[in-house]
Parts: structure tokens; sequence; C-alpha cells
């Protein structure tokens, strides 16, 4: 999508460029770890969405290139410790970093990562950046811990669910929106909007995420499908199935998770078809991206509020 993008396209290339120059290390592990993550690919969403923000306001600066690197780094970061927790071995379609090269090099990698993040925040060196994404980093902290203390509870309730995605995954979209509109000089009020936007862009790309663990095609995706319910996650298809099936079926979904087992992953995705759980769970995806859209609808019409609009839709056309 980005290089179909005339006004962002040059600009992407150069937050390519520049994240690799400094994920550069005089040690050869850590660079070599961490152009592994980069060479994997990956959507660059949250990148992309500094840059269209900034376009959308006005310009895209050297310091919005800066702060897209910084939020890929986080990102990525992110990735390296989340697949130690949750012991994956694909993402991608390829070994993760720390099944290619062990557990302990993808924590430390990682911790790299994110202090070289902090270092090019140093650099932008706008105060108020620098505390929102201190403030992010945390919230994401807290909400991967509150996933590890929810995983195996099947008494997990929807907004509990909600309360989890929108710190781990969706508060760094709203940070990549909200700080790239304060680079281009945006008011509070209409950088807060921003925040809305990307905010409801990321609960609405997590749903569907949680959606395809049970429908969809693992070659498509690049990783295991039912790795979720192995890791006893009480996602939506899951809670809607507890909810709505007959006793004897949500009974073996509750057990599902707290015994964080996948061989139950057959009866499981019958049991959320049947109840039209997949459906429910779309739905709601559907209302987080009209939210999204909502929030943007006070920017000037044109190319790149198309491109935003198309991003949120993308996030969920996955699975619609």
């Amino acid at each position: 999508m980005p290089l179909s993008i005339p006004a962002i396209a040059d600009a992407f290339e150069d937050v390519n460029s520049l994240i690799v120059e400094r994920l550069r290390s005089d040690v050869g592990l850590v660079e070599d770890i961490g152009q592994y993550i980069v060479a994997g690919g990956g959507k660059r969403m949250r990148p992309i969405l500094v840059l269209l923000t900034g376009a959308a306001l006005g310009d895209i600066s050297p310091q919005h290139k800066c702060f897209a690197a910084v939020i890929e780094f986080l990102h990525t970061a992110t990735l390296l410790h989340d697949d130690v927790v949750d012991v994956s071995s694909l993402r991608r379609g390829r070994p993760t970093a720390n099944a290619a090269y062990g557990n302990a090099s993808s924590v430390l990698v990682g911790d790299f990562i994110y202090s070289r993040a902090f270092q090019l925040l140093v650099d932008i060196g706008d105060m108020r950046i620098l505390k929102d994404i201190a403030d992010t980093t945390n919230r994401i902290a807290e909400g991967e811990v509150l996933q590890l203390v929810r995983a195996g509870d099947p008494n997990t309730t929807e907004a509990q669910y909600y309360e989890v995605i929108q710190a781990k995954t969706a508060v760094l979209f709203g940070a990549a929106c909200y700080g790239s509109a304060l680079l281009a000089g945006a008011s509070e009020t209409k950088a807060s909007k921003l925040r809305e936007f990307g905010i409801n862009l990321g609960i609405a790309f997590q749903i569907v995420d949680d959606i395809l663990d049970y429908q969809g095609d693992p070659v498509t995706m690049g990783k295991n499908l039912g790795d979720d319910l192995a890791e006893g996650k009480p996602t939506l298809p899951l809670i809607h199935a507890i909810q709505t099936a007959q006793t004897e079926d949500a009974a073996l979904v509750r057990a599902a998770i707290s015994n964080k087992d996948k061989t139950l992953l057959g009866n499981v995705v019958k049991i959320i078809h049947a109840n039209g759980s997949l459906s429910y769970s779309r739905d709601r995806a559907l209302e987080f991206q009209q939210n999204a859209e909502k929030a943007i609808s006070a920017l000037a019409d044109g190319e790149i509020k198309q491109a935003l609009a198309a991003l949120a839709n993308q996030a969920v056309a996955r699975v619609v």
C-alpha cells in the first residue's frame, strides 16, 4: 500500500533505510537478530500511520521519519519479547527469532531495540512525545502482564478482553498518530482525535487477528492456527461462544481455555461456527473501524484521508 501513495512513498523508503542503519551494533548478535526481524517483513502499519498523519496535516519532516522508526522499533521489541513469553515458533511464515537464536538472545536484543527507540526520541527532542511514548510503553507492558494473568481464565468478560487488547496493541497505534500530529504542529484537540483514530484501528486490527486464529489459512497468516487456544487466551470468539452455546458446548470451550488444550481445537471451531461467534466478532471489529473513520471526519478530503480510511478498512477486510 505505501508505495502506491506518492505522498509517502519516498518517506517510507527513507524510514526503512533509517531502521536498518540504526540497528547497527558492534555486537554481531544484536545486529543479526535485529536484521532477521526486519527482513521478516510485516505490514509496517504503525510507521505508515506516522507518515500518513504527518502528510494529512501538512508535510513529512525528518522528525516524522525518525518517529516512524521509533514506533517500528517499539513494535519489533514487543514482538521479540512476546514470542518468548508465548513460546511461539512461527511468525510471518518463518521461525521466530527465539526459535532461531534462543530465548535469552531474543529478550536481550529486544531490550537493545527498546533502548535504541528512546535514543531516537532524544534526537527528536520533543518532551511531550517522549513522555507519551514512555507512558505508552509502560501501558503496553501492563497489557502484556494482564494478558498473562487472564490466560487460562474462561470467566474473562468482553470488557476485560477489550481492556487487554487496547493496552497491548491499540495504544501504540494511537501513539503513532498522536506523536506525528504533535510533530506537525497540531493542537492537542486535533492530536487527540488522531490518537482516537489509531486506537480504534488497533482494536479492530487485534479483533481480526484473534478471529483468524480460528478460521485463517496458516500459509497466508504465517503462523500456526490454534496458538491462542494453546496459550489459553480468552479472545472474543471464545468469550462469545461461552456466553451463547448450550451448556455442554460452553463447558468444553471453558475447559479448552482452562487447560490450554489445543487438541480440542476442532471441537472449539465447530462450536464457534455454530453459535455465530466469528460473525459477532467481525461485527465488533467493524464497529471499531467505523469509530476510527469518524475520528478523522474533520480532516480535509483527499488522497491522504482516503489512505487512512483504507488502512482501517484493510484491517477488517481480512475477514469480511
